[in-house]
C-alpha cells in the first residue's frame, strides 16, 4: 500500500464559520493524454522541503521531488480570524492509488476535530475516492459541529422604502448579528466518465442545523427572524436535505495551481421534504473557471478568471443556507467579507487574479485580486443591479513544487469596513 503524506492548513476565509480545510470537491482531474505533456523542470524551484533539509540536513544530498512517499500524516490544525476566533486542533491525511492502471490518480482522505476561543467545537471525515483507472469517483463528507454564526442581512446591503421589516431584513447599514447552534452535514456524490475530461454525477446532501440562537439581540425584528417567519422556517431547527445532480468538463494543467486550461461545472440541487427537508426547493449553481499564462518561459505568470452563481429556482431555503458571499463549495470566495455577508435567494459572483513569481527559484509568489458580487433581496433588487467589490494581495510559498502546493497569505478589503487576513494552501480558485 502506497501512502503519501500530504500538509494541509484550512483553507479559512475571515468570516468563515466552520474550519474549511476539506479535500476539495472539485478534485476531478484530467486523463493524462497520450501525448505526454513536457516535464516540468523542478531543479531550479525551491519549496519548503527543500528549506527543511537546508536547514536540518545541511550535509545531505539534494532533494528529489522523487522521493517516495511517508505514509499518513498527523499535524496539528491551527488557524486565527475575527469570527472563530483562535482555532487549536488536531488532523489526519492519507493518501492511497486504487489499481493498477498507471492512469489512476491517488484517492485522499482527511480528518479532524478542532476547538476555538469563541466556542466552535468541529469534527469532519472527507474522502475523494477514485477507481481504477477513473472509471469511478466517490466525493463525500460527514460533519458534526457546534458552530457560531455571522449575519449582516439579506440582500446586497441596497437601503429600501419598503416596510419596517423589509428595511431590517435588508439591512442596509451592516448590522451584525451572531447565532449559535448544532450542526450536522453529510454529503455523498459518485461520479461517472462518459468522455475524456467529462464527468457526471450525482449524489444527496443533508444539511441538519438545531439550537439555533440569538443570544445577543434584545429586539424580534431581526433579519433572520423575519425571513423565518415570512417562508415559514423554524427558527430554532430546520433541515435541508436533497438530490445532487452534476456534470463537470475540466482541461486544467494542474488542480493546485493551474498555469492553463479551462473548467465548469454546472448542477442542481432539489431539496424533498420526504427526505427530512423543511421545504422543497431547487437550487442551480454554475462554477466556471479559464486560466492564461502570459509567459512561455516563467509560465507563473496567471491571469486566472472566475464565476461563481447559485440561483433559486422554486420553492424556499433556510435562511442560512441562502447562496452568498463565501458560499462556493470550497468556502474560497469573497475575500474581504465573512461567509454569508451578502445574500439573496440569486447570488454571482466573479473574480479576476493576477498570479506572479517574486523570486527566481520560485519559493515567494504574489497575487493581486478583485472581486465583484450581486444579489436580489426581498424589497426589489434584482440579481446583477447592485454590486459590491473587494479586493486586495498576498504572497504565496511554495510548499510542494512536484504539486504545485502553495502556503496562501491575503489580505483583502471590502465595503462597510470589512476587511481581513485569509489563510489557507492552494489558491483559492
Amino acid at each position: 500500500m502506497v501512502l503519501f503524506a500530504l500538509l494541509c492548513i484550512p483553507a479559512l476565509a475571515v468570516g468563515q464559520t466552520v474550519p474549511v480545510d476539506s479535500v476539495k470537491a472539485d478534485s476531478l482531474r484530467i486523463k493524462q493524454q497520450q501525448v505526454k505533456p513536457p516535464v516540468e523542470d523542478f531543479s531550479r524551484q525551491f519549496d519548503v522541503g527543500d528549506l527543511f533539509n537546508l536547514i536540518f540536513h545541511p550535509n545531505g544530498r539534494k532533494d528529489s521531488v522523487k522521493k517516495k512517499p511517508s505514509g499518513i500524516t498527523i499535524i496539528p490544525n491551527v488557524a486565527s480570524n475575527p469570527s472563530i476566533g483562535s482555532q487549536i486542533g488536531i488532523k489526519a491525511v492519507a493518501g492511497r492509488k486504487l489499481g493498477a492502471d498507471p492512469k489512476t490518480l491517488m484517492s485522499v482522505a482527511a480528518t479532524s476535530a478542532s476547538i476555538t476561543t469563541k466556542g466552535i467545537i468541529y469534527f469532519y471525515i472527507n474522502h475523494n475516492v477514485f477507481t481504477n483507472a477513473n472509471h469511478w469517483n466517490l466525493q463525500g463528507s460527514l460533519v458534526a459541529a457546534k458552530t457560531v454564526t455571522p449575519d449582516f442581512g439579506y440582500g446586497i446591503g441596497q437601503a429600501n422604502n419598503g416596510s419596517t421589516e423589509d428595511q431590517a431584513l435588508a439591512n442596509a447599514e451592516r448590522k451584525g448579528y451572531v447565532f449559535h447552534s448544532i450542526f450536522f452535514n453529510f454529503r455523498e456524490k459518485i461520479y461517472k466518465e462518459i468522455k475524456p475530461n467529462l464527468f457526471v454525477g450525482a449524489g444527496v446532501s443533508f444539511d441538519i442545523r438545531r439550537s439555533i440562537e440569538d443570544r445577543i439581540s434584545t429586539t424580534d425584528l431581526t433579519p433572520y427572524n423575519i425571513y423565518a417567519d415570512r417562508y415559514g422556517f423554524d427558527r430554532g431547527n430546520y433541515s435541508a436535505n436533497g438530490l445532487l445532480f452534476n456534470v463537470q468538463y475540466t482541461t486544467r494543467d494542474n488542480l493546485n495551481r493551474a498555469y492553463k486550461g479551462f473548467y465548469v461545472d454546472a448542477g442542481v440541487r432539489l431539496n424533498q421534504s420526504w427526505m427530512g427537508s423543511s421545504k422543497n426547493a431547487m437550487v442551480f449553481t454554475t462554477d466556471l473557471r479559464k486560466y492564461f499564462s502570459l509567459s512561455k518561459r516563467n509560465p507563473e505568470h496567471v491571469v486566472a478568471l472566475w464565476n461563481w452563481g447559485s440561483y433559486l429556482a422554486t420553492g424556499a431555503l433556510p435562511y442560512l443556507e441562502l447562496p452568498g458571499s463565501g458560499k462556493d463549495p470550497a468556502f474560497r470566495s469573497a475575500r474581504g467579507y465573512t461567509v454569508g455577508y451578502f445574500k439573496g435567494t440569486q447570488y454571482n459572483y466573479s473574480e479576476v487574479e493576477y498570479r506572479f513569481p517574486l523570486l527566481r527559484n520560485k519559493f515567494i509568489s504574489g497575487v493581486t485580486f478583485f472581486n465583484l458580487q450581486t444579489a436580489n433581496d426581498a424589497a426589489g433588487t434584482k440579481l446583477f443591479e447592485k454590486w459590491q467589490p473587494g479586493y486586495g494581495g498576498g504572497l504565496r510559498v511554495l510548499f510542494n513544487k512536484a504539486t504545485r502546493t502553495n502556503l496562501c497569505l491575503d489580505y483583502a478589503w471590502g465595503r462597510y469596513g470589512s476587511r481581513g487576513f485569509f489563510l489557507g494552501l492552494n489558491e483559492a480558485f
